[in-house]
């Protein structure tokens, strides 16, 4: 199965950024452990992180034609308000999980409610970055 994994902003800061809401294990730490559980199922596995919106969607829109047949996403802030990434995601017919490292659902109230997550098969948050792992199961029940 060829996945794409894709993190939006601050994501690259894991390990710097929050370590008591998003744990102390870096972002080289995050992509090691993704590519390792895509080689043991055969998977290919690319990861793509940006923190701009712009990125993001052209990055979504290759998917449409360069034979992703699953994504993994993790907006980061654009979960809640980026109706533009939502209508990328919309666009792409292959099975999609969001994934948040924290519980968003136990944060600010803003960080409730995601705008993404309707258009993706599901969502998996608070596991930390076990929930990324988890993610690659489910795409293969997906399919």
């Amino acid at each position: 199965m060829k996945i794409l994994v894709i993190n939006g902003p601050n994501l690259n800061f894991l390990g710097i950024r929050e370590p008591a809401q998003y744990g102390t294990e870096n972002y080289a730490s995050l992509c090691e452990k993704l590519q390792k559980a895509a080689a043991k199922k055969g998977d290919e596995l690319s990861v793509f992180q940006n923190n701009s919106e712009g990125a993001i969607i052209d990055r979504l829109q290759e998917a449409y034609s360069d034979g992703t047949e699953g994504i993994i996403i993790n907006p980061g802030a654009y979960t809640h308000y980026s109706y533009a990434i939502r209508d990328a995601l919309a666009s792409i017919t292959v099975p999609k999980i969001e994934v948040h490292i924290s519980n968003i659902h136990k944060r600010e109230e803003f960080r409730h409610t995601s705008v993404t997550a309707p258009v993706c098969d599901g969502q998996i948050v608070g596991l930390g970055i076990k929930g990324y792992l988890l993610a690659i199961e489910a795409l293969h029940m997906e399919k």
